[in-house]
């Protein structure tokens, strides 16, 4: 693993605590070993996970789960893993899982940069979301961000070929950031008409912070690059 873009030391996230509901608590506890997936430096076998070798979709930072449950449900041929490091999210997707009985989904809660470095194999998923990674605006804290340089090198390295890496934004200045990082790998071809963002995928679902959003007038900013 290339560690100049992401030393051990520099995260790109930072553990809130949060508020926990007693419901979430419980799912952690009692509906976790179902689900999750407890981080190794060892490689993902899918026979293992999902009883199966089908399209898998990753999702980084999947915040309360509402787009990977709603995936998941509408495409039981696949199979979804998604990584969130903050507990009261990963609880209420549990939650989720076992109310809709999902049997499609895993979850990992830890540091998406070392799962990836060392839990996904190479040619691994067909699908890579990130949406709404931290922007971290102030510029000291630019290092701190998810999509750098040799990240998005082993993003790509785990896609399929004709595999997509899917992205969204609403911050204008690390969405130029990203593209400029992604249009600069050649594995990669930009799926925008343009060469420059798509329109929101109609399956990615609107966050609440994104519909409020959406009501102050801020813009969001989605980009589709596939690997050749």
């Amino acid at each position: 693993m290339g560690t100049s873009d992401h030393p051990r030391s520099i995260r790109s996230f930072v553990t809130r605590a949060g508020r926990i509901t007693e419901a979430q608590q419980r799912a952690l506890a009692e509906l976790w070993p179902k689900y999750g997936i407890e981080f190794a430096p060892e490689p993902l076998e899918a026979g293992v996970l999902y009883g199966r070798d089908a399209p898998r979709t990753l999702e980084i930072g999947f915040g309360n789960g509402e787009n990977l449950a709603a995936l998941a449900q509408a495409h039981p041929e696949q199979d979804f893993l998604g990584i969130e490091v903050h507990r009261p999210g990963v609880g209420r997707l549990l939650r989720g899982l076992e109310s809709q009985q999902l049997t499609n989904v895993r979850l990992i809660c830890h540091d998406a940069v070392e799962v990836l470095a060392q839990q996904i194999g190479p040619q691994w998923l067909q699908e890579i979301l990130i949406f709404f990674p931290d922007p971290w605006p102030k510029k000291r804290h630019h290092k701190r961000r998810l999509l750098q340089a040799a990240f998005a090198q082993q993003l790509v390295e785990r896609l399929v070929p004709g595999g997509v890496l899917r992205i969204a934004t609403d911050w204008q200045p690390y969405a130029l950031e990203m593209l400029a990082t992604l249009a600069a790998l050649a594995q990669l071809r930009n799926l925008a008409a343009d060469g420059a963002f798509v329109v929101r995928p109609a399956e990615r679902q609107l966050t609440r912070f994104e519909r409020r959003g959406a009501r102050l007038g801020h813009e969001v900013w989605d980009l589709a690059f596939q690997r050749l």
